[in-house]
């Protein structure tokens, strides 16, 4: 019997690096650290895996080795957020029965009126060589490229998405999970709250959302997320964000904290990166947290120099669900239906939250 073929997370771990890490040095779609480069590929070289191979894949199974990931945001942006390295970790981990790699690839449509050029990613997903395609979040552009797939007949999971009927979704509780959130600040005594959103569509353009304003996110994490917050404080004014970063969290939490009249008693985030820029904006004005704003964040990431504070949030299966999404990959491409799960959020209490003022 032939040795096992090494996958592409036996050369992460002989690497000491990330599944998602190794991934991205074969498809050399991201950047990568020269150093971490070179172990990667030294630790392949001596397991013996050269990546995936296409055409000896085809010839050998009828199947490229490649799952292919789409994201909306550019791939330089959307690593900044750990939620989505944790993400690729676990889907690394999902597909590696397949010894497949991934294929990090953006959905840029061709500009209006123009051919589709090579350089488009609505011609990467009409040509790319992939068995199966993720799609992160699902949105009106998204759609598009969901089409492009259906005509190839390529197996298609949706993270954070509604893709329709027949398209297995791996998803989380937002809406229940932001609720709970907003709860808690609500049993505390707080009854003035803002809301800093995720961006509204694939524009990812920030902005005040008025009361009144019919406007509805297009980005299905961000609707459900507000709709929670909303539940609670169906009045409190929305920031939106251009991104989940801090630097996008200060701007919000300069422009909330900037009337000392009109200000609110608490701030909820829809990330625990934007919830970190809110807390720098409040230490900017001298604005103690918890005892003159509470903040609340969502994800449960780890959040380097946030010391004193540990921040209220929502702590999500960011690594459980993209390995979720690889095994649903695997079940449909040996013949299997792909399986819709929903995974819920864990509520935990920081030191960011208090009583509003008026209460102490």
């Amino acid at each position: 019997m032939s040795a096992r073929r090494p996958t592409i997370a036996d050369v992460a771990r002989a690497a000491q690096v990330s599944p998602s890490t190794a991934s991205v040095v074969f498809s050399g779609n991201a950047a990568v650290a020269p150093t971490t480069k070179a172990r990667v590929l030294e630790a392949a070289a001596a397991l013996g895996y050269r990546g995936p191979d296409p055409r000896a894949a085809s010839l050998r199974r009828g199947r490229s080795g490649i799952v292919g990931v789409v994201f909306e945001e550019h791939l330089g942006a959307a690593f900044l957020d750990p939620v989505n390295t944790h993400m690729m970790d676990g889907l690394a981990e999902g597909v590696a029965p397949l010894g497949a790699g991934l294929l990090l690839l953006r959905d840029d449509p061709p500009p209006t009126g123009d051919a589709p050029t090579e350089t488009t990613g609505a011609l990467s997903l009409r040509s790319a060589p992939v068995d199966a395609v993720v799609l992160v979040g699902c949105s009106r552009r998204l759609t598009e490229s969901l089409e492009i797939l259906r005509a190839r007949g390529i197996p298609v999971i949706v993270m954070e998405g509604d893709a329709g009927p027949g398209i297995p979704r791996i998803e989380l509780d937002n809406r229940e999970a932001q609720r709970q959130a907003a709860s808690h600040l609500r049993t505390l005594g707080h009854s003035r709250a803002a809301i800093v959103t995720l961006p509204f569509d694939g524009r990812r353009e920030r902005g005040i959302l008025e009361p009144g304003d019919p406007r509805v996110p297009a980005i299905e994490v961000t609707k459900e997320r507000l709709a929670g917050a909303r539940d609670v404080f169906p009045d409190a004014p929305v920031h939106i964000a251009a991104a989940s970063r801090i630097d996008e969290g200060l701007q919000a939490g300069r422009m909330i904290l900037a009337d000392s009249d009109a200000r609110p008693t608490a701030v909820i985030a829809q990330s625990d990166l934007l919830a970190a820029g809110v807390i720098r904006s409040a230490e900017e004005r001298g604005i103690r947290i918890p005892e003159d704003l509470s903040v609340t964040g969502f994800d449960g990431i780890s959040l380097d120099g946030f010391a004193p504070y540990e921040l209220t949030t929502l702590v999500q299966p960011s690594t459980a669900k993209g390995r979720a999404a690889g095994e649903a990959v695997v079940r449909m491409l040996e013949g299997g239906a792909g399986v819709s799960l929903r995974f819920t959020c864990e509520f935990r209490a920081g030191n960011t939250t208090g009583p509003p003022p008026s209460l102490t």
